[in-house]
């Protein structure tokens, strides 16, 4: 099978989809890699690397995308990359289609194999595609939130653990998942009071067990949630339902009665957001805005600023996966690997994950009705 790897344009992503590794493992096991030249310069990697270990390297990714069977990415195509997908071709990559009915239709109409890094579920109900990105975006969602409470950024200007005789920053966290555990462990660890909210009491029971009692817990329900967020210097959302368009889960009421100068990370943007005052998402180069006087920071690519250790995690994580792809076929390895059908988003000009025709209003059509 024909790999192609083409360079990421999205605004600021530096990731890449396969280091040398992975083209390695992919040419050792008879397969051609056609990688965009300076597809992995900002993550470190030479085109030289590439080459060394098989790959053949183009200057341009149309060439990319034309020759190629099946195109692994970072990020979800983009508007410019539209028109470089070609019919039946695969597209394996984090698609985070609930919110983008323009990019659905796209993958609809020319009939590509859609598997989203993001909805790969394994029998536990652990996302092992999605884990390795969230746990990046859940330790720099405190390392943004912290600069973005300074001053100079449009903050409050407060020290996240404050200092000897002067009370830290009142730390609120969504969700108690991979995101909310490794922002809840940055927070702690820079001396930040933290608070975690769920829904589920066990996962809660949870937390508690492995901050040993340095973070505090809440139930999650609108009373609640209402009466942290007036509390909160920093609110970091972390909410994930697999598949499924965000619920906005801090309305626009909420945010105004936040503190002056307060700041909220809303890290499920990929999915539409959960905070009702953030109807877009911003990029690197322009990361925050600010409503009712609160910094808003929803950025959709967080990982994308560290990619030295953003590629290599996330890319020890897919090329297993990418390999069951392109040495059975997408349609066997989705037959044998449930975990991977879970992945299949649209398939034969039709959508496969009931989560994003749910959130688009498009027809649902299960992943075993077609394959």
């Amino acid at each position: 099978m024909i790999v192609g790897i083409p360079k990421e344009i999205k605004n600021n992503e530096y990731r890449v989809s396969v280091t040398p590794a992975g083209v390695h493992a992919l040419v050792k096991n008879g397969h051609q890699v056609l990688v965009e030249t300076n597809a992995g310069l900002e993550s470190g990697i030479e085109d030289s690397e590439y080459i060394a270990e098989g790959a053949l390297i183009l200057q341009q990714a149309k060439a990319v995308f034309a020759q190629s069977d099946i195109i692994v990415k970072v990020k979800e195509p983009i508007e410019s990359e539209y028109a470089l997908m070609k019919e039946g071709q695969t597209l394996f990559t984090y698609l985070h289609l609930a919110p983008n009915l323009p990019l659905t239709d796209i993958l609809v109409k020319k009939k590509i194999t859609g598997i989203a890094y993001e909805t790969v579920q394994l029998a536990d109900r652990s996302l092992p595609l999605l884990i390795p990105m969230s746990e990046v975006a859940g330790r720099m969602s405190v390392q943004v939130g912290a600069t973005m409470l300074q001053r100079d950024h449009g903050g409050v200007g407060m020290l996240l653990g404050g200092v000897t005789g002067v009370l830290p920053a009142e730390v609120m966290i969504i969700g108690a998942g991979t995101v909310g555990m490794n922002a809840a462990k940055m927070a702690v660890g820079l001396g930040a009071h933290v608070t975690v909210i769920d829904i589920s009491k066990p996962r809660l029971t949870y937390v508690d067990d492995v901050f040993n009692g340095r973070v505090s817990t809440l139930v999650s329900n609108p009373y609640n949630m209402a009466e942290l967020t007036k509390k909160s210097d920093l609110l970091i959302s972390g909410v994930l339902v697999v598949g499924e368009k965000a619920p906005k889960l801090v309305t626009e009421d909420m945010v105004k009665a936040m503190k002056k100068g307060s700041v909220i990370v809303d890290v499920a943007i990929d999915q539409g957001g959960s905070v009702e005052t953030i109807d877009h998402s911003t990029t690197h180069d322009n990361p925050c805005f600010e409503k009712h006087g609160v910094i808003h920071y929803s950025v959709a690519n967080m990982p994308g600023a560290v990619p030295r250790t953003s590629t290599y995690a996330l890319t020890g994580s897919t090329l297993p996966y990418l390999l069951d792809i392109v040495n059975k076929g997408a349609e066997a390895a989705m037959k044998e690997n449930p975990a991977l059908l879970l992945g299949l988003n649209t398939y034969q000009g039709h959508v496969t994950c009931k989560g994003v025709a749910e959130g688009l209003n498009k027809e649902y059509i299960p992943a075993e009705d077609l394959l």
